[in-house]
């Protein structure tokens, strides 16, 4: 299995997770239509992806190598991982559950009860 592979499964087994492809080769993955993570891939290739972190999270991962502020979403501090090898699978397995994470806290309580 591909590491693409491997991203795509992991954020959508989370409950409620869809994905829809947009901004071009963009795979947007959403829960009750919010974003909580892009993916850009070319020809099944991974090229790079973006989530949500808190501020704390924002200021280490932008200090390593191959990550940046994400752009159009660093001042809600989203981060660009621009050499997927800048983390390990398990590392960023447990990033793309937190994006989701933070991104299921901002929803309306009703949304969060029925997600589980």
């Amino acid at each position: 299995m591909s590491r693409l592979d491997d991203v795509r499964t992991g954020a959508l087994a989370l409950p409620g997770a869809t994905v829809v492809r947009q901004w071009g080769n963009c795979l947007v993955f959403k829960v009750a239509g919010k974003v909580f993570l892009v993916v850009a891939e070319e020809a099944g290739i991974l090229l790079s992806l973006s989530f949500k972190c808190t501020p704390d999270e924002f200021a280490e991962l932008t200090e390593i190598d191959g990550i940046r502020q994400a752009p159009y979403f660093a001042r809600r501090h989203w981060v660009q991982v621009e050499d997927p090898a800048a983390l390990a699978a398990a590392e960023l397995a447990a990033r793309i559950r937190r994006s989701y994470a933070l991104v299921v806290a901002g929803l309306p309580q009703k949304t969060r009860r029925l997600l589980g």
